[in-house]
């Protein structure tokens, strides 16, 4: 008989809640963290809105010591750590003391597209003025991508698999699925698991070069996400990190933990960058493969599916996503699951998103309800022709939800699906 695998605890930094109660009240609320930047303005950026976590800076003085935090010029690193380290205590787990023994049945896999970009920056022009020596000895730890997973990895005091996954926007959702089968094949009991992407221009330029973001919107920010919508002009950068802790039911139930959710499988491929796939676009027959396999992985049928938490980042191909999901499923109209898109709300968290979104899924299950895709009145056309339009609310619908699928795509034409269930 096959495992069964659980979520146990949840950790979150994101533009509109830098903890679980702050998101999940916001998300059913409708309330978006997107926000007029005006380092943005200055740097003649042509979209000059973002979704960046907020806090004092008092704030991580909770999640590192004075040691740790000298030098510390890394934001993904700070929000990776805070929503690791968050979910880790929410599962009802210690930190370690040094002198501990590693935890051999415990884990972190982590992802992140770059790591440290301001940290970079910093050292990039005192290597270039002749100062090396004036680096400091954090700077590579900053730095390297797998500098999140290692930090979390000694707080904990993991012994198990300790490492950083990179899969551009589909590397949260990649994330869970590596922890998923790391307890699936047992060789681990519990994976803190999740990703995390810094805030700021070095990080946001080349997609402002690309004109994928929206410039019309400059002076009313929380009307620049706009998922499904006829007038979408393209994604909101922004930044944050989510995090999961994911257990095998029995390492569970014999700690007597609060169980979330349950991960009932998921399916993660690529489109090999054929067929309309390319660095930058997706493949619609690897998306609608992967979807399909998701769905035999959880031993599911398409119609089980309740709701789906769509990757749609409120850009032209928004409409192709939802053409993808109807083939996959095999289902159109009244008898499409419900569908949402959290980015209308917080933006494109890049690396960051599939894992944030995540825990929103999970809440949606725990707490009974499906939240609104804000900025979504105007339905585009295309998506009202293939789905009902009250599949897509537009404020939180409170009702029993059993089964959610997450889904995200990135660029490189990768693709991860989850297939959620309520415990």
């Amino acid at each position: 008989m096959s495992r069964r695998v659980v979520i146990t605890g949840l950790g979150v930094v994101a533009p509109n809640g830098i903890n679980v109660p702050e998101f999940n009240e916001a998300i059913q609320n409708g309330t978006s963290g997107i926000r007029f930047v005006e380092e943005l303005k200055t740097l003649n950026f042509n979209c000059q809105v973002a979704g960046i976590p907020v806090y004092n800076k008092d704030y991580i003085n909770e999640y590192f010591t004075p040691l740790q935090q000298k030098g510390l010029n890394a934001t993904g690193l700070e929000y990776g750590v805070i929503a690791g380290i968050d979910a880790w205590k929410d599962a009802g787990l210690p930190l370690r003391e040094k002198q501990d023994k590693p935890l051999w049945d415990a884990g972190v896999i982590f992802g992140t597209g770059i790591l440290g970009v301001d940290k970079f920056r910093e050292a990039i022009y005192k290597v270039d003025q002749g100062q090396v020596r004036r680096l400091g000895s954090t700077s590579v730890i900053q730095t390297m991508a797998s500098g999140v997973s290692a930090f979390l990895g000694g707080m904990i005091g993991c012994g198990n698999i300790t490492t950083t996954n990179s899969s551009a926007c589909s590397t949260g959702t990649e994330a869970v699925l590596m922890a998923y089968d790391r307890i699936i094949s047992k060789k681990a009991e519990i994976i803190l698991t999740g990703s995390t992407s810094d805030s700021g221009p070095y990080i946001w330029g080349g997609f402002d070069a690309m004109r994928i973001l929206p410039h019309k919107y400059n002076e009313i920010p929380t009307a620049a996400s706009r998922p499904m919508s006829a007038t979408a002009s393209g994604f909101v950068p922004s930044s944050g990190a989510g995090a999961l802790v994911i257990e095998s039911l029995e390492s569970a139930q014999k700690r007597g933990a609060t169980i979330y959710a349950e991960i009932l499988g998921g399916h993660i491929n690529s489109g090999g960058q054929r067929s309309g796939g390319s660095m930058t676009a997706s493949n619609s027959i690897a998306i609608k493969e992967c979807i399909r396999r998701a769905v035999v992985d959880a031993n599911i049928q398409p119609t089980d599916i309740d709701a789906i938490n769509g990757h749609l980042t409120a850009t032209g191909k928004d409409a192709t996503e939802i053409s993808n999901w109807s083939h996959a499923l095999g289902l159109s109209g009244k008898d499409f699951p419900y569908i949402n898109s959290l980015k209308c709300m917080i933006g494109h968290c890049i690396a960051a998103s599939g894992s944030i979104e995540s825990v929103a899924t999970v809440l949606q299950l725990k707490n009974n309800f499906v939240f609104g895709t804000i900025n979504s009145d105007d339905l585009h056309p295309e998506i009202a022709a293939i789905i009902d339009r009250e599949k897509i609310p537009v404020k939180t619908i409170y009702k029993d939800v059993n089964i959610i699928a997450k889904a995200s795509f990135g660029f490189g034409d990768v693709n991860s699906c989850v297939i959620f269930k309520k415990y």
